[in-house]
């Protein structure tokens, strides 16, 4: 009999035990708490639920779907890929084609698909903190190392000094948040040309570097869709979601527009069929909805925008925001907002804190959930807030979206 001093199922043994890589030692997984409480708005999820009609038509198309489930499902998503280049054609001012569109498991497998095909060991990428997390995190779990840019202290991008940045790390891969998340400011293109430009110059002679624009929440913005910059541009990439215009957070369905060599590129690394037959038939109910689906997106840019005016009469100070989120404050530091977190939570409303020390986030909601927010915030104690008294609005930052 062997020894048992080395089982595995007492408490003392954990993650730290294991051989796991160096660079994923001592990292938090992704993760936002959910909480039952009446009001949720922490995730940025879309809180209107499918219409019925688009429900049945799902219904039908994976019943169609399910006859087949014997067999594997197209494993280049044609189909779908070209009923998601015309939407994006439609609405982003740019001609796209099937041959121009990439799909995936949400736009984080996209991510990731173009982390394993232009990152990797000896590569580097670089976003401009604080922005969406899981660029980092994914980077890390490709073995890319990760590099953190610079923002300015209203979180908009100093063209030159994020220029400096990339020529000083000349990183393979460079990542732009537009709308930005968690702070809800857009880029504005001069802004991505000038970095996309630097990036190439950097990375002179090794074929450039790829720059994704991830535009996860366009359809809320104030401005239009950065899709027209990749005319001319093959090292240039825009990746969407349906999570949140389509309210298909569930879905898990997400996508690229990029020059057709990139398109051919990730399919270098993507797993065999890796779209089910489900998730394409889903995705194909949806896209015929989508109009219905944009007429919610009006009404989230309408409670959007009304949840940044109260706020700022209220005294808060607020980020310019084309997202479907505000991110709000200032609050006296980490310890302040967290406070301001815990309080407002008492009231049966969850909101983000998203770790800027000073701030907090809102997703939009519904016109009551977010009555009931506004209603949790102004009980609020004042001595939480630093520097902006009540009734002052904040100057709107210098960057403003296209």
């Amino acid at each position: 009999m062997g020894s048992s001093s080395g089982s595995t199922s007492g408490s003392s043994f954990g993650i730290e035990d294991l051989p796991v890589r160096d660079e994923l030692r001592g990292k938090s997984p992704y993760g936002a708490p959910q909480l039952d409480v009446p009001v949720r708005l922490n995730t940025n999820e879309n809180p209107y639920p499918l219409p019925e009609p688009l429900v049945e038509r799902i219904t039908e198309r994976v019943r169609e779907a399910a006859r087949h489930l014997n067999r594997y499902p197209d494993r280049d998503a044609v189909e779908l890929r070209t009923e998601l280049a015309a939407y994006l054609t439609k609405t982003g001012r740019h001609v796209v084609g099937v041959e121009n569109v990439w799909a995936a498991n949400g736009s984080n497998e996209v991510i990731q698909q173009l982390l394993q095909t232009f990152g990797g060991p000896g590569r580097t990428a670089i976003g401009f903190e604080p922005s969406y997390s899981m660029h980092g995190l994914i980077s890390r779990g490709t073995g890319t190392g990760w590099i953190s840019g610079p923002r300015n202290d209203d979180f908009t991008i100093d063209a030159v000094a994020a220029a400096e940045a990339i020529a000083e790390h000349r990183p393979d891969v460079v990542f732009i948040t537009t709308p930005n998340n968690p702070t809800g400011n857009a880029v504005p293109p001069a802004t991505v040309l000038a970095l996309y430009e630097a990036a190439q110059t950097a990375r002179a002679g090794t074929g450039g570097a790829m720059v994704v624009v991830d535009e996860a929440y366009v359809e809320f913005s104030h401005g239009e869709s950065l899709l027209p910059l990749l005319e001319d541009r093959p090292n240039l990439v825009v990746s969407r979601t349906m999570s949140k215009a389509f309210g298909a957070a569930g879905l898990r369905l997400g996508y690229l527009a990029a020059h057709p060599a990139v398109v051919d590129a990730v399919q270098l690394v993507r797993l065999p069929y890796h779209l089910s037959a489900v998730t394409q038939a889903t995705a194909l109910a949806a896209l015929e909805h989508t109009d219905t689906l944009l007429g919610y997106v009006e009404q989230l840019k309408t409670e959007r925008d009304r949840l940044v005016a109260e706020l700022r009469a209220l005294g808060f100070e607020v980020t310019e925001s084309d997202a479907n989120f505000v991110q709000f404050g200032r609050f006296d530091g980490a310890a302040g907002s967290h406070e301001a977190w815990r309080l407002i939570l008492d009231q049966g409303v969850l909101v983000r804190d998203n770790g800027v020390p000073g701030w907090l986030r809102v997703t939009a909601g519904t016109p009551a959930e977010n009555d009931a927010f506004l209603a949790a915030v102004r009980a609020l104690p004042r001595e939480l807030q630093t520097s902006v008294p009540v009734g002052d609005t904040p100057a709107p930052p210098k960057e403003q979206s296209a």
